[in-house]
């Protein structure tokens, strides 16, 4: 019996085993419109025609047709019922609507032809540039089956539906670590509680002001010492936010001119893991550290080629931080759960530092200062206000937000073993960050299978050739001490 034959009776079975519990298509639930949730929203509020806020996925796979991908999105993709609603405004905001012409033809596309590796890098650009019609669910799927080295699997989805983790959540349960295997727990309903998110919000804040939240605060009796922690928590909540919202606007450069709105994508090959490890268990920090240690060093690099001065430079990236540990029973995502949980954490990158160790201590010092901060949560309850703003306050509250950054910096750690998708074996996975406000540079770091990749996408204003901003990534890699 055939592979793709194999994996079609397996999940027969574990359908029926399951009671329907975890649905393909024809177990749709019809639910009514019902409004986003704040975190995902703001996504919708803060796009722009020159920086849409879309999350770019490739994987390179072995094998893969177009028949045995459209039977995995029709029993797997589409057993998370979110993916049949598009995001529809109306008063008083964004409403998930279910697409009553849905058909997934209008998500999938076969692409014909052969592709070089850098004819594939210029075909994935083309399709950044190309915008998701807001007519039907805001994602979409290609498949290069000609690309050099295997196939290209490409998908295109609106940040409103998922973050990176959501997504990758996805494919952990949908992709088997086995040829043989089919997945057995997978798929979510779409349900709008907007009231019970309300209240484990109250909840939540109830508790976390009227506990201690780690901190040695003297019990003095009872109801004083209450008080003692909500006047503690309620002065580190000012300061917090004041600290968050005064930061240091970064300093003009390159990386500020104002976007052309054509962008270009590049990636990197397969490194080893073990590289950065071995890196960051010698210098005494971590993995991230170094990876955004190379991210300085290329800035800096670009910055030198366009004479820039880097003397009291002043230079952020905008870095997602998950929050899914951090957050009240009630609005932490179940397994398999889509939807934005991260706040944003601006790091400063030390592009005035002169040596490799340098750079990387001063990486290591500010984030370990931000792991103990408040930034996370109070990003993420702003950008949840997002889409209560009107329209010309939310653009100027946004501007003022990522004036703060000159790059958004993704680190998405990924499956530790091959997969398999359709009974077919994953090689690479890559993705590529959208970028908010008037940044124009992206770059992600995803780990798979014990290899790191990096991957940078770009305005054409602020960097016309990220595969030299790649180059320089990987040479700072090379000047660490061995």
């Amino acid at each position: 019996m055939r592979v793709l034959e194999r994996f079609q009776v397996v999940w027969h079975n574990v359908r029926l085993t399951n009671n329907n519990r975890y649905r393909g298509c024809q177990f749709l639930s019809h639910e009514e419109a019902h409004l986003l949730l704040p975190a995902d929203s703001a996504w919708l509020a803060l796009e722009r025609p020159e920086n849409p806020m879309t999350i770019t996925v490739m994987l390179r796979v072995d094998d893969l047709t177009p028949e045995r991908l459209r039977d995995f999105l029709q029993h797997y993709w589409l057993a998370w019922d979110r993916f049949r609603f598009m995001p529809v405004q109306r008063s008083p905001g964004w409403w998930w609507e279910p697409d009553p012409t849905f058909n997934l033809d209008h998500h999938l596309e076969t692409v014909p032809g052969t592709f070089s590796e850098a004819e594939l890098r210029a075909w994935v650009s083309a399709r950044l540039n190309q915008a998701l019609p807001d007519y039907r669910p805001r994602w979409k799927f290609w498949l290069v089956p000609g690309a050099e080295d295997g196939a290209a699997l490409l998908l295109r989805i609106h940040h409103c539906y998922a973050d990176g983790l959501s997504l990758l959540g996805i494919f952990e349960q949908t992709c088997p670590p086995s040829p043989q295997q089919a997945p057995v727990r997978y798929g979510a309903r779409e349900q709008g509680d907007l009231g019970r998110w309300k209240r484990s919000v109250g909840i939540w804040l109830d508790t976390f002001l009227n506990s201690g939240h780690g901190e040695d605060l003297e019990s003095i009796g009872g109801e004083r010492s209450s008080l003692e922690r909500l006047t503690h928590h309620g002065l580190r909540l000012v300061n917090e936010l004041s600290q968050f919202l005064i930061e240091s606007e970064d300093t003009p450069s390159q990386l500020k001119r104002p976007l052309l709105g054509r962008r270009s994508c590049s990636w990197s090959s397969p490194l080893a893991l073990e590289r950065f490890r071995s890196v960051a268990d010698r210098m005494g920090c971590t993995i991230n550290d170094v990876l955004l240690s190379c991210v300085a060093a290329a800035v800096r690099a670009c910055l030198e080629e366009h004479g820039d001065s880097l003397d009291e430079s002043i230079m952020h990236a905008a870095m997602p931080v998950s929050i899914r540990d951090r957050m009240p029973e009630g609005i932490c995502p179940q397994d398999g759960g889509l939807g934005n949980f991260f706040g944003t954490v601006f790091v400063p990158l030390p592009v005035d530092g002169d040596s490799p160790l340098e750079r990387l201590f001063r990486v290591k010092h500010e984030t370990r200062r931000l792991k103990k901060s408040w930034q996370p949560g109070i990003s993420w309850g702003l950008a949840g206000t997002a889409s209560l703003l009107p329209q010309g306050v939310l653009q100027s509250v946004a501007n003022m937000m990522y004036r703060k950054a000159s790059a958004v910096v993704s680190n998405v750690p990924g499956l530790k073993e091959p997969r398999y998708i359709a009974g077919c074996r994953i090689r690479e996975q890559m993705f590529w960050v959208p970028q908010a406000g008037n940044i124009g540079l992206g770059i992600s770091v995803i780990s798979y299978a014990g290899q790191v990749q990096f991957g940078v996408v770009a305005d054409e204003a602020v960097l016309p050739e990220p595969e030299l901003f790649l180059a320089h990534c990987l040479a700072e890699l090379d000047r660490f001490p061995l």
